[in-house]
């Protein structure tokens, strides 16, 4: 049984940024909302309770019941969890009079405690918090301070309950992977033997005993997630999997021909399946991000429908679903809110009697990659940048066409091939152009134009819940935009996006 971390969602920002920490420590660990987690059996190591964007004084503050957990299990209270424990067992939190945001520094750090081993003072640690622990229950003890913070971090006496006013899981904390690491392995125990090796393992003895002799039939698209999800299946059933790849008419230039011939070396049982035009009929004249997300996730379903009653007896569709995507997917009265609604999360309809496997369903990106890496894919397969599902549907604004279709497929192409031959491509985590419903007056040789104009995209990350744009050099970008405006008709003017996310997404729609 995987030993874990359980981490109780309140819908902080930063909590899977704790289960990221966590992780990095090879320690396994699961983000629930606070009202809706698992049994707490013998797997379960420790609990984190996560910040929150709300106050505890608030009416509709998330309160969770604690009596499983509280004093039976190593307890981590973090920003708004540790206000909570402090509130409930009789303490007083208030409104803060120094709101303190950003950066602080540990004045006094009581290195006796378990928590706080090797953590100096003076430590730089992250602030995010308008409201403050001012009287702490009778047997709470205070193990950390700052200037304006005097109950900085505190434990409760006779349990291994801790709480801490300030987030160890964020980069300005600098120490606070040592803090993480002082909970889940020296007060919870956790033995750090969760790696991509011990995954692929598990994972494969799992997939072979939940599925046995049946058949498999997963839909590939050439992205890192379903080559690693396919790999995974192939080697727990071998031929028993048939991998479906569905051109839908919005892939990359060439993409289709390209990802066949890539997957002839890995010994996979690949059926491609052209149905552009078929997708296209069913999007003409459709502008809504969603309603476009919601035909093509149909479509696939009615393609894959049909391809799959020409597999006798297949039993289970597998999916590269991936962390992200499940945590995105949920709703809980506020924590963990639908972004976006994703067409490889969430079942399949009725009729169509296939089980769901998801081996990834567990893993952020980055993991993905860390696995296929053991089992021995190479950088093509698992270094590629991420790809919507939805395709240039969603880098499309507005109506499509193929005309659309074409010229953005020859803008991206340029894009994503001068990021590879300038030794760009890798340093960025997604790249991508989109075609803006809007055109502009340009002058090309003696005439007026006016004519499209697209926006380019590349941001780092680490795995799609936060992103930042990436710094390109302007070089670089003179480039690109000449190359597009003289070799893509259609177009007459480039720019470039400069958001972050949050508060804007990776994709325009």
């Amino acid at each position: 049984m995987q030993e874990k971390i359980l981490i109780l969602d309140f819908g902080s920002q930063y909590t899977q940024l704790i289960a990221r920490r966590v992780r990095e420590l090879n320690v396994y660990c699961e983000i629930h909302p606070y009202n809706n987690y698992p049994v707490l059996d013998d797997s379960v190591k420790g609990v984190i309770l996560s910040g929150s964007p709300f106050s505890v004084r608030d009416p509709k503050a998330p309160i969770p019941d604690l009596s499983e957990m509280k004093a039976k299990l190593p307890l981590l209270g973090v920003c708004y969890g540790a206000q909570h424990l402090a509130h409930c067992f009789g303490g007083e939190v208030m409104a803060s009079n120094k709101r303190e945001y950003g950066r602080a520094n540990l004045t006094f750090v009581d290195d006796s405690n378990s928590l706080f081993k090797n953590i100096s003072l003076n430590s730089q640690v992250w602030m995010s918090h308008g409201d403050t622990i001012e009287k702490m229950p009778s047997n709470f003890k205070v193990i950390a301070s700052t200037a304006d913070v005097a109950n900085a971090a505190f434990t409760i006496e006779g349990e291994n309950t801790y709480g801490i006013q300030f987030h160890p899981e964020v980069y300005h904390s600098t120490e606070g992977k040592e803090l993480l690491k002082n909970y889940v392995v020296g007060i919870c125990g956790c033995a750090q033997d969760w790696t991509p090796d011990s995954f692929v393992e598990s994972t494969v003895t799992e997939l072979k005993a939940k599925i046995g002799d049946d058949k498999v039939i997963l839909g590939l698209s050439g992205g890192v997630d379903s080559t690693v999800a396919a790999m995974l299946l192939h080697k727990a059933i071998g031929e028993n999997l048939y991998c479906i790849f569905v051109d839908n008419g919005l892939l990359r230039k060439n993409e289709f021909y390209n990802v066949l011939k890539k997957y002839e070396v890995l010994g996979l049982n690949v059926i491609g399946v052209d149905a552009g035009e078929r997708f296209l009929k069913k999007l003409a004249g459709v502008s809504d991000p969603e309603t476009k997300r919601k035909i093509i996730g149909n479509t696939f379903v009615d393609v894959f429908d049909e391809e799959s009653h020409k597999i006798e007896d297949a039993k289970w569709l597998g999916q590269g679903t991936i962390y992200p995507d499940v945590i995105e997917s949920l709703s809980v009265n506020g924590p963990s809110q639908t972004i976006k609604s994703h067409h490889n999360v969430g079942g399949l309809p009725d009729y169509m009697k296939l089980k769901v496997v998801e081996p990834l369903r567990l893993l952020f990106k980055d993991e993905v990659r860390r696995v296929g890496k053991s089992m021995g894919l190479e950088d093509k397969f698992i270094q590629r940048h991420p790809f919507p599902g939805p395709g240039l549907a969603i880098r499309i604004l507005g109506d499509i066409t193929p005309e659309k279709v074409q010229i953005l497929q020859e803008v991206d192409d340029i894009y994503i091939s001068g990021l590879k031959s300038d030794g760009l491509y890798h340093e960025v985590w997604q790249a991508g152009a989109i075609l803006l419903p809007i055109q502009s007056v340009g002058v090309m040789g003696d005439e007026r134009t006016y004519e499209r104009v697209v926006a380019l995209r590349a941001v780092g990350s680490t795995d799609g819940m936060t992103a930042d744009w990436s710094h390109l050099p302007y070089e670089f970008l003179a480039k690109i935009s000449n190359q597009i405006i003289n070799n893509v008709k259609g177009v007459n003017r480039v720019v470039y996006d400069i958001s972050s996310k949050p508060p804007a997404t990776i994709e325009w729609e």
